[in-house]
């Protein structure tokens, strides 16, 4: 009833290895993360009891369920983009625009596709998720709600990131919008549900239950006591009619309006022959003689990034939507710095590290769509054959890229400057937090720089860049929280996190060096991991310098793995070997 495109994407999806490896992948981390908490909770204390093991169940679902809930909505919004965008990028769109395939069910079809993907992912852990009921402490009807939680949230964020699709033009608009807007509005209800108002017959706190997926699922995660049962079986209830509304209103939206976007207007007139086109085209080249000739810097690369509209030419949504996130995330910590008593600074970084983690995503869906947008349309074969060396073009690309997210650098800068004069950050640890910052931000451009080279498929380099800087970002996370609940020494975690540092090692090793493996790489994979969780310790034992050492070193050191083989084998990895000796023997 939806057409061939579900038919076409769920049986070439189920014939790719990717996807049952991205299966294994996912159910193998929540295993490891469960494993490690187990761990550490049997190296720091003596377990009695069931009550003890009944706690550790309930507490291990409370990790364990956010996690799950963040990977599949930001999945399921970037796989319905790069599913779109892979039809715009290889032309493909424009033949099933002359199809007799409706509006809807082109939009339908790529949005029920790209979620059954997604829900395969979801499905495969659901037994894992379900053996946690075994250790007490969590209800099959608590497991049940959360779950009912997450489905709706798969199904609006893929039909989110399948209106931006069909609606922006170039792929890194659609990506950026599609993870500004998830986050915006998650932290907006946040924000709003801290507050005491209400708006009509509900406060906002109860609103926030029905909109936000982050705040359902805490109502979801509750435990079963006789007097919020209800209360939550009816917040979880509205957010799925919620959710339900704002799908079908997204996919209608889109179907209505999917050829209008998609179909250009530059359409020859009845009767217009081939001497009426010459002479426009004489006027035309007429026309641009006259006016005044641009001058091109001497990196013609970084010159199209930064003078052209190499992005796209809407970008300007974006860019307001991240500057209202900021303003939401500076206005949380101008709040908690006027708040009575002296918050830590894990306090702070509850609305700072929002902002960070989206400016590090668009960063890296930056850097990687410049080199995905060149391949799909054919330009990077035509860059390939000019003499343009290799210098010119990665740092035309990286300062290019740099240059147009630069509202992503400066503005999370500017707002650790202020907690310094605020009073909250010494000089010293302003200054290492801000150069800490500004060595993620090239790592983030250079590794989706680096993704981009190395994997031919638009969907796999895309992918693998964002899903590298989101496992990061949840993982530290995850990893923070389980270091706060479990223990209270730190002589136990490095036994524990044993498993998490080698399988992060290996995971970025895939990621770095699988394609074009070097010493660097392997060096640096296994380096990352253990610096990050010697970071994590450091900073909650207050050690800030020991803190910016760590991250410095490792990824700075992992920017320079990748960024020197590209400079200096970009031919090799490019596919342009030999050209030098075919030049000279010609």
């Amino acid at each position: 009833m939806f057409g061939p495109i579900l038919g076409r994407e769920t049986v070439t999806a189920a014939r790719s290895g990717r996807l049952h490896v991205a299966r294994g992948v996912y159910v193998g981390m929540l295993v490891v993360l469960a494993s490690t908490a187990w761990q550490m909770l049997t190296g720091t204390q003596i377990v009695r009891g069931v009550g003890d093991v009944a706690r550790f169940g309930s507490a291990v679902f409370q990790v364990l369920a956010p996690v799950q809930l963040v990977l599949v909505s930001f999945g399921a919004a970037v796989w319905s983009v790069l599913a779109v965008a892979h039809e715009k990028d290889r032309r493909t769109l424009l033949l099933l625009l002359t199809t007799r395939l409706g509006g809807g069910q082109m939009m339908a079809g790529k949005w029920l596709a790209s979620a059954a993907i997604v829900l395969s992912i979801w499905l495969a852990a659901l037994p894992f998720l379900m053996l946690c009921t075994l250790l007490g402490g969590v209800g099959y009807e608590q497991l049940a709600r959360t779950q009912v939680v997450t489905v709706a949230s798969i199904l609006c964020s893929a039909a989110l990131g399948t209106l931006l699709a069909y609606w922006r033009e170039k792929t890194f608009q659609s990506l950026a919008l599609a993870v500004v807007m998830l986050i915006a509005w998650t932290v907006a209800w946040e924000l709003l549900a801290r507050t005491e108002h209400s708006l009509g017959a509900l406060t906002l706190d109860e609103w926030a239950a029905l909109a936000s997926p982050w705040h359902a699922l805490d109502h979801a995660a509750n435990p079963l006591v006789n007097a919020t049962h209800a209360e939550d079986d009816l917040s979880v209830a509205g957010f799925c009619l919620v959710s339900a509304a704002l799908s079908a209103a997204m996919v209608a939206a889109g179907g209505m309006r999917l050829r209008a976007w998609n179909t250009t207007s530059e359409v020859r007139q009845p009767g217009e022959g081939s001497a009426a086109a010459t002479q426009s085209s004489t006027a035309a080249a007429a026309e641009l003689g006259a006016r005044r000739e641009r001058a091109m810097w001497d990196n013609p690369i970084l010159w199209r990034e930064i003078r052209t509209w190499a992005q796209g030419r809407r970008t300007l949504l974006l860019r307001v939507l991240y500057v209202a996130l900021f303003a939401l995330s500076a206005w949380g910590v101008v709040q908690l710095n006027a708040a009575p008593g002296n918050p830590s600074r894990l306090e702070f970084a509850v609305p700072l590290a929002p902002v960070m983690i989206l400016s590090l995503l668009l960063i890296n869906a930056q850097a990687v769509t410049s080199i995905t947008s060149e391949r799909d349309s054919q330009a990077l074969d035509l860059l390939l054959v000019s003499d343009l060396t290799s210098k010119e073009f990665v740092f035309g690309k990286l300062a290019g890229a740099l240059w147009n997210a630069k509202e992503m650098v400066v503005l999370p800068t500017a707002l650790v400057v202020y907690l310094h004069v605020a009073g909250p950050l010494d000089a010293e640890s302003t200054v290492l937090l801000t150069a800490g910052w500004l060595v993620v931000c090239a790592f983030s451009a250079v590794l989706g720089f680096h993704c981009g080279l190395s994997y031919t498929r638009s969907r796999s380099a895309i992918g693998v860049s964002l899903g590298t800087i989101l496992f990061l970002a949840i993982g530290i996370a995850t990893t923070m929280r389980i270091l706060t609940a479990f223990s209270g020494s730190f002589a136990f975690q490095l036994q524990p996190f044993l498993a998490t540092i080698v399988g992060g090692g290996v995971g970025l090793y895939a990621v770095l060096g699988a394609r074009n493996p070097s010493p660097a790489t392997f060096a640096a994979a296994l380096f990352c991991p253990v610096a990050t969780f010697y970071a994590l310790t450091s900073f909650l034992l207050g050690h800030t310098l020991a803190v910016f050492l760590a991250v410095a070193s490792a990824y700075g050191f992992t920017v320079a793995a990748m960024l020197v083989p590209a400079v200096y084998e970009f031919d090799a990895i490019t596919g342009r070997a030999g050209q030098g000796h075919d030049e000279t023997a010609a």
